[in-house]
């Protein structure tokens, strides 16, 4: 293990390089992703956890992974970007344009089925959700059409690729900026569906619909977190760390 474990350790250098610790920050209610610049000492306060335990747990994965032949984890850190915006865009884009519909659908009937006992509540969940997905939805179009594009263009052009007639680069901090207040709100809302579930404990009179509504949007708060925190600690701290001055004939992103 290399590294020192205190109250100081950050969550977000815990989440980033050993990926089991984000089952443990999930475990305890922290936030790992728009929240991992806290130290563990702050997050545990924060989520009313005792650090010692925290630690220890944090520990022991650390310990049972080292031990572990299994391979790794790629080093997001390390690898090239466009390899983690792929990454990004096949496992978290991609679930997230199947389930959203799929969740749309799960809400309304169990809405239907459900509202006469429960209605209060549904109906806080289903008006929670549709503000949810119309907002991923635009959020995931920014991304894949303008500023994924330009990380992908900025990082050829620093390798003396070839130069693409619509390349990006540059001035791309205004964007993330919005894209980290766009995952903020996103995550608050899944946090709010979560409290008005309370954690998703299922009514005595749940039917397999909405077992299966509760756990998919377990799923998704889960897939929504290793995605932002994937962005916000990692992409985006490379993608402008890694921006040099653009020659002029390359188009500027963000006026």
């Amino acid at each position: 293990m290399s590294i020192q474990l205190g109250g100081n350790t950050t969550v977000r250098e815990l989440a980033g390089r050993y990926p089991q610790t984000r089952t443990i920050f999930e475990r305890y209610g922290i936030d790992y992703c728009c929240g991992g610049g806290k130290c563990l000492a702050e997050a545990a306060q924060e989520s009313h956890a005792a650090l010692p335990d925290l630690v220890r747990d944090i520990e022991t994965a650390l310990v049972a992974r080292s031990t572990k032949t299994a391979t790794a984890e790629k080093d997001w850190y390390e690898a090239p970007l466009h390899e983690l915006v792929d990454h990004i865009l096949q496992v978290h884009h991609a679930y997230m344009k199947e389930a959203l519909p799929r969740l749309k659908e799960l809400v309304r009937k169990v809405v239907h089925a459900h509202g006469a006992r429960h209605g209060a509540m549904l109906r806080q969940v289903q008006e929670l959700y549709s503000a949810l997905a119309t907002e991923l939805g635009s959020h995931l179009l920014k991304e894949e059409e303008v500023l994924f594009p330009s990380i992908v263009a900025a990082e050829a052009h620093r390798q003396g690729g070839p130069e693409g007639p619509a390349a990006y680069i540059g001035s791309a901090g205004n964007l993330i900026r919005q894209m980290e207040r766009e995952h903020e709100r996103a995550g608050a809302v899944l946090a709010r569906i979560r409290k008005v579930t309370g954690d998703y404990v299922l009514p005595d009179d749940a039917c397999p619909t909405f077992r299966a509504l509760y756990e998919e949007l377990e799923h998704m708060e889960e897939d929504l977190h290793q995605h932002i925190h994937q962005e916000n600690n990692i992409l985006f701290p490379r993608a402008i760390t890694a921006e040099s001055a653009p020659p002029s004939n390359l188009v500027k992103l963000g006026g």
